[in-house]
């Protein structure tokens, strides 16, 4: 615990509550900060921040302003934890910070938050690569994005290649380039990598690239078109129709989704919420352009009103990623002017927020708050009907309560090669994908194609890891505990699985047999249970038609992972397992030899002779192919 974090600790025998609440605003400070409310078993219900922390506990121990929800939430408290901070910016900040790692029960929460993808340009090359990115900005280059799907991202990634001509391949390859590479052939590459073109002139249209994901699409468009023009003039025509392409290319970009908000760069914030679930559609403005939207559907209350999901949904929005200059929101926020002071913190420069009332702005905002309308009714609409299709598995296998976590095994290989596992995970949701999981087969006593030894060991590691984790921090927890495993395969498989579970004491988790039918035929699949004879479900139950899906959804899966280590295997070169063999020395002998078996039958006279294999090298590789 810091110097700046209070905990009062209060016996759990003694106060609870408004009575704990009220003691501990005699000894707050009166400063900005954070506070968390913990339950009795230490977990996190509420984290919030405060201009006075010693005024705004105060409220809670007075009851003022309680909804039913904070009432609830007060009644449960037995301990708070205090947070001082220099300013409330920084309060705000470290809120959604620990609102994102802590996951409270009672806070607005952002769910599915995933990495957008970038368009990065590197400049620790002498010939910069544009490529796709996800991730940190590890990597020296020049960040552009983010993207809100991976169509968009690849969709100007391709405009790019047109206009720009720069190259994608990596530096490995860029080096061992002897002739132009086909995309230099299709106009896609200026094949710097063999001197088509120099390296000033490549830089140069580095720069152009530059200028236009910076929007000034209009004075590239003006460069390239006078270049097009004295070409003509020169009588140069083959190189004016390059050109000409290449404006192509960027015109039907910059006027099919341009828009003028007087910022280069913008985010769209529209929150639509309903009967306690909400919507807020997220709309990214790069270059005057529109970079692509995505729905995000965060846990709120049904007594939060927009601004409050607003305030909350933004903090833990830019929590890993800089704001642009200027955020566009269909509601006010309750906090306005604080939220920009923090992330002006954040940007280290000014952010302005605003509600448009009238023009291009207003009918940005107008749309994107009728896409959140519309998405939260199809939201709400799956709901209803994945609520129904899980109870409908919970009464076909006798459980307690509809399942909100449903996990689901399938094996693969190839004549005993190869060989993974692979989880998928569903519930309320729909299928939960970042949570699947593949496990290559370790066991070196499991025989080749043997699938009840090979359920085994990944159900082994999969619930050995459960019971690890059973006593660690909310924060380092992994999936938690399914409600119903589903096994690809019929007895053996559910026998196997079963032998395990009850070796770790894990026999509670109700688990279910999926065999396929005869000539593997849908609507004809048998379910095992244990102590429970084989059924069968009506063909045209959509229950049935709802198990079929997860089975073949882990089934593609784990089909997937076998075919990617099948794929890395062929691409796998002896060379490399030979220590001191890099990149420059395997190039050298794969270009003396032709491939790896050639060099595996080369004699050492032979070896020597390579450029970059001294006789000690030599004798190295020709003792590993040779069991010297």
């Amino acid at each position: 615990m810091s110097k700046d974090e209070i905990a009062i600790d209060i016996p759990q025998d003694k106060l609870i509550g408004p009575a704990l609440i009220k003691r501990e605003a005699a000894l707050a400070p009166d400063l900005p900060g954070v506070y968390r409310m913990l339950g009795h078993d230490g977990e996190v219900l509420y984290v919030g921040k405060a201009k006075s922390l010693k005024k705004r506990i105060l409220q809670y121990a007075q009851g003022r302003f309680h909804t039913q929800r904070i009432a609830r939430m007060v009644a449960l408290t037995h301990e708070m934890v205090l947070i001082r901070t220099q300013t409330e910016g920084e309060a705000l900040l470290l809120e959604a910070r620990l609102i994102k790692a802590l996951k409270p029960r009672y806070n607005v929460l952002l769910r599915d938050d995933k990495m957008f993808a970038e368009i990065l340009v590197r400049k620790d090359h002498e010939a910069p690569q544009i490529t796709k990115h996800r991730g940190a900005h590890s990597i020296p280059g020049d960040y552009y994005g983010p993207f809100a799907s991976t169509v968009a991202v690849n969709h100007t990634l391709d405009t790019l290649q047109k206009a720009f001509l720069l190259r994608t391949c990596t530096d490995a390859v860029y080096s061992g380039r002897t002739r132009p590479c086909m995309l230099h052939q299709i106009k896609r590459c200026s094949a710097p990598c063999t001197g088509e073109i120099s390296l000033a002139d490549y830089n140069g249209l580095a720069q152009q690239a530059h200028d236009f994901l910076k929007g000034r699409s209009r004075s590239v468009i003006d460069r390239l078109t006078k270049e097009m023009m004295q070409a003509s003039d020169e009588m140069e025509f083959e190189r004016a129709g390059h050109l000409r392409d290449r404006i192509r290319a960027l015109s039907h970009v910059a006027m099919s989704s341009s828009v003028d908000l007087n910022e280069p760069e913008a985010d769209v914030f529209a929150v639509f919420n309903e009967g306690g679930s909400a919507c807020v559609q997220v709309v990214f403005y790069r270059a005057g352009q529109n970079w692509g939207d995505r729905a995000y559907f965060p846990r709120v209350d049904a007594e939060d009103d927009a601004g409050a999901i607003l305030d909350t949904f933004l903090g833990q929005f830019y929590q890993d990623r800089l704001p642009p200059k200027l955020i566009l929101v269909s509601h006010e926020l309750h906090e306005h002017e604080l939220m920009m002071e923090a992330l002006a913190l954040k940007a280290e420069r000014k952010v302005i927020i605003t509600r448009p009332q009238r023009g291009e702005k207003y009918g940005v905002v107008a749309r994107a708050l009728d896409n959140a309308r519309a998405a939260l009714g199809r939201r709400l609409a799956e709901h209803s009907a994945q609520s129904k299709l899980l109870q409908g598995v919970a009464d076909a296998f006798g459980l307690d309560a509809a399942p909100v976590r449903i996990e689901v095994y399938d094996n693969s290989h190839l004549g005993g090669t190869h060989a993974v596992g692979g989880m998928v995970v569903a519930g309320p949701e729909g299928f939960m994908k970042g949570q699947y999981r593949k496990f290559t087969i370790r066991d070196l006593d499991t025989k080749p194609g043997d699938d009840y030894a090979m359920m085994a060991e990944v159900f082994r590691r999969r619930f050995m890891r459960l019971i690890k984790e059973k006593d660690a921090p909310e924060t380092q927890k992994g999936f938690g505990r399914p409600d119903l495993v589903l096994v690809d395969g019929g007895q053996g498989q559910l026998d196997a699985v079963l032998a395990v579970m009850a070796e770790l004491g894990v026999d509670d988790i109700p688990v279910v047999g999926v065999a396929k039918g005869p000539d593997r035929d849908a609507g004809l699949e048998r379910f095992f249970l244990p102590g429970r004879a084989p059924f069968m479900m009506e063909p045209k139950s959509p229950v049935l038609y709802y198990l079929q899906r997860l089975r073949d959804e882990a089934h593609r899966y784990a089909i997937g992972a076998n075919r990617q280590k099948r794929d890395a295997a062929i691409t796998k070169n002896p060379l490399d397992e030979i220590e001191g063999i890099g990149a420059r020395r395997k190039r050298a002998l794969l270009a003396a030899f032709g491939s790896g078996k050639a060099v595996s039958q080369a004699r050492l006279e032979d070896l020597i002779t390579v450029e970059g294999i001294s006789a000690g090298m030599a004798q190295k590789i020709y003792d590993f192919f040779h069991g010297g």
